[in-house]
């Protein structure tokens, strides 16, 4: 398992950006962590070697990346997979049939799918509850429970879970609590101060920062649950390419400026677009008008990029999509660029549509991810896309 460096707690955020978990290359003294591209490692003799045998179980650049963002998010040991879905995989298979799995309804559809498509039918249950209300998560443990599972702020409807409040549930009834933290990022969100056990981020989106990898990470402070995920992420051997750690862990060096930058964004074309009577809904925390607005003040140090408006008109919504030049057009999110989708039939196609319509995402429903352009050019952009979506 991988554990950050005993100094790597020592330092503020930014700092910890740049330089956790990393260590001069001893070769050269190459400034940035080799992408060591190798399958296996030379040993002196039978049980001789250097702490490397065989790279699905090690890597350097891998273990760099795992121990940069378990420093970042307060833990103390960190797991890298192929993607974030492999990272839910691993955290699926500690538990066994019969167990059974509350979950937040809202929640990435891909998530969603793995849940009901493929562990349901190897005996895990699940219940998916909204979890803006701490007493429908406490109302659906029954004596089969072993973990509760959110997002927060989820996708796409940016509904917020009380994490303190959940985490007293779960610490009360001895329950596994998983936070997917991909939107906040550890930036603006430490679920782990709030009781969560397990951290899970698809590095693909901010962490990364930057559209060119795929990967998920998981973090943790607890021992006994290191020793049993990295027990999983070798046997099951879900893990990312060097280089792909290696794209990432440079993307986390700017993740405090990016961050910074992709936020205020979101708060200014989130007013703006309040203003706009083309919108009939608009979900974004950093609004006062948000009904959790106090919570995301709470337990979040600021709101991020991530906007979801519905404009009330399938046929508008899909016209409006299609109109934007800065905002692209594409999967994903939390890229240095702008992007901009329709969750109804691309990241969320695979929840029943009676669900997605029981918590508002709409076929009228948009999604922003606001990235780091200027934002006088971004809120141009959709107002262009505005004036073609109503012809």
């Amino acid at each position: 398992m991988t554990r950050i460096l005993p100094h790597d707690h020592d330092h503020r955020f930014a700092t910890r950006s740049v330089h956790a978990g990393q260590v001069p290359e001893p070769l050269s003294g190459a400034v940035m962590t080799p992408i060591y591209q190798t399958s296996t490692y030379v040993q002196a003799g039978l049980g001789r070697h250097k702490g490397y045998e065989y790279a699905r179980t090690q890597n350097p650049t891998r273990e760099a990346l795992e121990r940069n963002v378990a420093s970042l998010e307060g833990g103390t040991h960190g797991f890298a997979f192929g993607s974030g879905l492999a990272a839910l995989d691993a955290v699926l298979k500690l538990l066994r049939g019969g167990d059974h799995v509350v979950c937040g309804e809202n929640v990435y559809g891909g998530t969603h799918r793995l849940m009901n498509q493929i562990y349901a039918g190897l005996g895990l249950q699940f219940t998916f509850v909204d979890m803006r209300d701490v007493a429908n998560v406490e109302r659906a443990v029954t004596a089969a429970t072993r973990m509760v599972y959110c997002e927060t702020p989820t996708n796409p409807m940016m509904n917020l879970a009380d994490l303190a409040a959940v985490g007293d549930v779960t610490q009360a009834r001895g329950l596994l609590f998983v936070v997917d933290n991909t939107f906040a990022t550890p930036f603006f969100q430490r679920p782990l101060e709030s009781a969560a056990d397990v951290i899970l981020h698809s590095t693909t989106k901010y962490l990364n920062g930057h559209s060119d990898m795929v990967g998920g990470l998981l973090v943790t402070s607890r021992d006994d649950l290191a020793e049993r995920l990295g027990f999983i992420q070798n046997a099951a051997g879900g893990v990312p390419g060097p280089m792909d750690c290696w794209l990432a862990l440079r993307g986390l060096k700017t993740l405090p400026l990016r961050m910074r930058q992709h936020d205020a964004n979101g708060r200014r074309i989130a007013e703006w677009l309040a203003g706009r009577s083309e919108v009939t809904k608009i979900y974004y925390p950093g609004l006062p008008s948000h009904p959790q607005h106090e919570l995301a003040c709470r337990q979040m140090s600021g709101f991020g990029g991530m906007i979801s408006l519905d404009l009330g008109d399938a046929a508008r919504a899909r016209r409006f999509v299609e109109s934007t030049r800065i905002f692209a057009l594409a999967e994903s999110l939390g890229g240095v660029e702008s992007l901009i989708g329709h969750p109804a039939s691309m990241t969320h196609a695979s929840v029943p549509p009676a669900m997605r319509e029981e918590m508002g995402l709409t076929d009228s429903l948009v999604r922003l991810s606001c990235g780091v352009e200027d934002t006088e050019d971004l809120i141009g952009d959709l107002d262009r896309a505005f004036v073609a979506s109503g012809r």
